[in-house]
């Protein structure tokens, strides 16, 4: 690769394919050695946790898959092109790391009424491996999941299994040593608490896109002063302010030019869409423009329900 823009902190998408499929393939290679030494030790520990490794693996690839489609161009079928199946990909992640947290909640509180055995070192050195290959995937993952909500769904569902593997050390060490089970189901439940906090943070924002909602952070009130702010703008309604994916933000509106400025028309037009990108890095905005005589009557001023009564400024009888 040549020089390096630090500036635009995004990853070589190809670089970031490598090292998701990299983290994909120790994860594979995990389960295997999970399933073997669970079989041979006679720990059902071990199995479980290999399906808990088999589902971070899933994840990943998911996550994988994501990215791929993510960079297909629009096309008929899909206009606005295929950036938000990275938001589905993030959504059915974390739904699946919540399933993951109540099922752990529920097998510590069994563990509690029904302690069971802890089988030998072979489970503790297994788990040794496992938080080796949890760390290795982590820190394949962690340079992009800052920049994309898909990859951190599948960056936290690691976490939750590297910390799921420093319980079973934990807990198999001090059960070998002092006989002390209930450490396993008191670790069980913080992690399961852990994972279900992150998870419940971080759905919203996902869910927030695919519901059309604004950016986080974006006021929109401070979006309609700035517009209404620009010369020749008499007033603004049936305003639409969403993110088209998670990094990518967009807008559309009535604009009502002012009595007089007609002729001005498409140099208010590039004033709005510069402010936008500018001050709010709106880059996608769609504006329709209608002169003081011919606006719509009555309009609302978000979307097309009535809610914030007319946007008009009634200066000029109806």
């Amino acid at each position: 690769m040549a020089g390096h823009h630090h500036h635009h902190h995004h990853v070589d998408p190809e670089a970031g394919d490598a090292k998701v499929f990299w983290a994909v393939f120790v994860n594979m290679a995990l389960t295997v050695v999970q399933i073997v030494g669970g079989v041979l030790s006679g720990s059902l520990a071990l199995i479980a946790d290999a399906l808990h490794n088999f589902s971070d693996a899933i994840s990943l690839i998911i996550a994988f898959v994501a990215r791929k489609i993510a960079r297909r161009p629009a096309n008929e079928d899909m206009t606005f092109g295929y950036g938000r199946a990275e938001v589905v990909a993030a959504l059915v992640n974390y739904t699946t790391l919540i399933v993951i947290g109540l099922y752990l909640v529920y097998e510590a509180v069994m563990r509690f009424f029904q302690p069971e055995p802890v089988v030998g070192w072979m489970v503790v050195i297994i788990a040794a491996v496992a938080l080796v290959v949890d760390l290795v995937t982590a820190l394949l993952t962690y340079s992009l999941s800052k920049d994309s909500m898909n990859i951190r769904a599948a960056f936290l569902h690691n976490l939750a299994d590297a910390m799921g593997s420093v319980a079973v050390i934990l807990a198999g060490s001090l059960v070998i040593l002092f006989d002390w089970w209930l450490v396993d189901p008191l670790v069980t439940l913080l992690i399961a608490g852990y994972i279900l906090y992150m998870a419940f943070s971080e759905i919203g924002p996902a869910i927030r896109i695919l519901m059309l909602g604004n950016a986080p952070g974006l006021d929109t009130q401070s979006v309609l002063r700035d517009i209404r702010a620009v010369p020749g703008v008499d007033s603004i309604h049936h305003v639409h302010l969403w993110q088209m994916q998670e990094h990518e933000n967009a807008l559309d509106a009535h604009i009502v030019i002012a009595e007089g400025k007609w002729a001005q028309a498409d140099a208010i037009k590039h004033a709005i869409k510069d402010r936008l990108s500018s001050q709010f890095h709106i880059h996608h905005a769609t504006l329709e423009l209608e002169c003081a005589h011919h606006a719509c009557p009555e309009p609302q001023m978000i979307g097309h329900a009535a809610e914030d009564g007319p946007a008009l400024k009634h200066t000029h009888n109806h």
